[in-house]
């Protein structure tokens, strides 16, 4: 399906709500290096992989998470949401929030108890790297298929050095975007 056909066009699949928790509890388990990273992941499986939402439909979603708090989470229960209504989005929640807990509690665990070992301060040092490079994929990916023109790709350097270099709130910068946008729409609306 073409991503930038409206979402009203787009009808999600009949997703059962055991396959919601058990994909999203895939996603916390297998998921690390921070909400960029997690995103990445959750959107391969239920864009790219599953196809249960467009492109669009799942930046609109990592859009509403940025505004209210932990992204990787909202986003998730967005697809939920937008899959099975109230209960989908309870259960890809409470499935992506599981794996977490369990193994964040046991890593904690295991942190204090050999936290003095010099091979557990390297290998936890390691995995920078891989989660940068997780980060750069998604940014690529997603920018290639919803960047479009010279003044997409304007807009989207001056937002990420807005909340990256700036350290701007993100909310702001949405806030900036979707007037930017309006404006925009408005503009060529008087023109035409």
């Amino acid at each position: 399906m073409d991503a930038m056909m409206p979402t009203a066009a787009h009808h999600p699949p009949q997703v059962t709500l055991w396959e919601i928790f058990a994909l999203f509890c895939k996603v916390g388990a297998i998921g690390f290096g921070g909400g960029m990273a997690i995103v990445a992941l959750t959107e391969r499986m239920v864009v790219q992989e599953k196809q249960w939402v467009t492109a669009e439909e799942f930046l609109h979603g990592l859009a509403f998470g940025q505004i209210l708090g932990p992204f990787s989470l909202n986003t998730c229960t967005f697809v939920g949401y937008r899959l099975r209504g109230v209960p989908g989005g309870v259960l890809a929640a409470v499935g992506f929030l599981l794996p977490s807990f369990l193994i964040v509690s046991l890593l904690a665990w295991l942190y204090l108890r050999f936290q003095h070992l010099q091979l557990l301060k390297k290998a936890l040092a390691g995995t920078n790297p891989v989660v940068i490079g997780l980060i750069c994929a998604v940014v690529l990916d997603m920018g290639k298929k919803q960047v479009q023109g010279l003044s997409g790709w304007l807009l989207a350097l001056a937002a990420f050095a807005a909340a990256a270099l700036l350290q701007i709130n993100v909310a702001l910068v949405l806030a900036a975007g979707v007037i930017w946008a309006f404006g925009r729409a408005l503009y060529r609306r008087r023109l035409s």
